[in-house]
């Protein structure tokens, strides 16, 4: 999808390696003759012309694929006729037009049995273009000129050329009113995911950037591709109050395993250590006895640097290392059931706590050992599963997108111009609304501009949107 987005204007030259990897496909433009466009908007756009003939619109393609050289014979041609200064305002530079991405076009609506063939003609049937702009992002496609945003495309308004963006992020622009800079610039969210078990959380981050066309997504919590469950993701300018949402404590149900330990504690590893189970040990009165804060050996199958190495690297050379310990606060344990060498558990844990550990531990306070089969993250902070959408439901447009104020639970206040304009240059605030900790600071459009943090008596910005 973030093909889908790159953006090639007059400041941004179409690159190299696009123009190599892009797959174009022919089709007929209003005069009968073989145009080119890339393979997915000429599917889309078929689809939306048949729409539109459902409605008695007809239109056809006037502008399309343009190689470089063709760009240059064109601007060339529109100096010669109406002069440079005229031709830089309407045409773009050769490199520098969205027609060689193959996802723009320039539309041509049939009236009175004639196509449209040039400006004057569309400006008189204006209303007939404006008409069709509701239906675009149904289809992947947004005005890419619109009225009003010239400063921002660089362009004046074009109401035939429209450019194609993917269905997800075209909504998004038209539900906004977003150009495609503002989209890639303002558009953020949080996302709560309900991983899948048997891919990374760094392989949900890429699909998500893929479905929005964002670079900028994290994540505020590893879960193993064991795991499944609660992984809350971050796009766009959200990312920066990752750190909020990270800190919060976590709830988990896990699968046990006694008998046996595998080398990264869970059913994934290699067996390592095995002993008898006494299956007439109390497991629920040795469960429960680990509500408790306690030092916790960190797995060596884990990110946790020791003298500048990751210690999943040691583990993967074989090397040996002192595995640190880590204060752990399980607040909430509870065993929900069990069968012979097999059991379920609930935990409510604070951060840095590894359930795989946990389970070591209980295990041996069993006299055995004891591996992690299956692990579910049921809560992140007061974010339950239920609350999450499935990927596949964010890849069909329907999972729910969440903004910063909503997961923050910090006071919001409204300001207006002048004090808009202090908090986007990043100035000190007196404490007049006398908050305690932090605030989060939004103009009279509910746009958030920045969170700021008590400092004295004065509030200053911790981060800034």
């Amino acid at each position: 999808m973030r093909k889908y987005l790159t953006i090639v204007n007059k400041e941004n030259k179409i690159k190299p390696n696009y123009l190599k990897n892009i797959k174009l496909v022919t089709l007929k433009d209003i005069d009968k003759e073989d145009t080119l466009l890339e393979e997915e908007t000429a599917k889309s756009y078929k689809k939306l012309r048949d729409f539109l003939r459902k409605k008695g619109i007809e239109i056809g393609l006037y502008g399309y694929y343009r190689t470089i050289d063709y760009q240059q014979k064109l601007k060339e041609r529109f100096v010669q006729q109406y002069g440079e200064e005229y031709a830089n305002q309407i045409v773009a530079p050769p490199g520098r037009s969205e027609h060689h991405t193959g996802l723009a076009i320039d539309l041509s609506i049939k009236i009175d049995g004639q196509y449209d063939k040039n400006n004057n003609e569309i400006n008189k049937h204006i209303k007939n273009y404006q008409a069709i702009v509701p239906y675009l992002s149904q289809y992947g496609f947004i005005l890419r000129y619109p009225k009003g945003k010239e400063d921002i495309t660089g362009y004046p308004y074009e109401p035939w050329h429209i450019r194609y963006v993917g269905k997800i992020p075209a909504q998004i622009m038209y539900e906004n009113n977003w150009t495609l800079e503002e989209y890639l610039r303002d558009f953020s969210a949080i996302l709560y995911v309900n991983k899948p078990a048997g891919i990374t959380s760094f392989d949900v981050v890429n699909q998500i950037s893929e479905i929005y066309g964002i670079k900028k997504v994290g994540h505020t919590g590893t879960l193993d591709p064991l795991a499944e469950g609660v992984l809350i993701v971050t796009i766009g300018k959200a990312t920066k109050v990752a750190e909020l949402i990270t800190a919060e404590d976590k709830e988990y149900k896990a699968g046990v395993l006694l008998g046996v330990e595998t080398d990264t504690l869970d059913i994934t590893g290699k067996v390592i250590k095995s002993k008898p189970v006494d299956l007439s040990k109390d497991i629920e009165k040795i469960v429960n006895s680990y509500q408790k804060t306690y030092m916790q050996e960190v797995p060596i199958y884990s990110a946790i640097k020791v003298k500048g190495k990751k210690l999943y690297e040691y583990a993967r050379k074989g090397e040996k290392v002192e595995l640190p310990k880590k204060e752990v606060t399980v607040k909430k344990i509870k065993l929900l059931s069990s069968d012979n060498d097999t059991f379920i558990i609930k935990a409510l844990v604070t951060k840095g706590c590894y359930i795989r550990s946990l389970i070591r531990d209980i295990g041996r306070s069993l006299d055995t050992y004891a591996t992690m089969t299956t692990l579910t993250r049921t809560k992140q902070g007061t974010i339950d599963i239920k609350q999450t959408n499935t990927l596949e439901e964010f890849i069909k447009g329907k999972g729910i997108l969440h903004g910063i104020d909503e997961i923050l639970d910090l006071p919001i206040i409204i300001v207006d111009k002048e004090e808009e304009r202090k908090i986007k240059n990043g100035q000190k605030m007196p404490n007049k609304y006398h908050i305690n900790n932090k605030v989060i600071f939004k103009n009279k459009n509910n746009k958030i501009l920045g969170i700021y943090k008590v400092e004295k008596d004065m509030l200053r910005v911790w981060k800034n949107f």
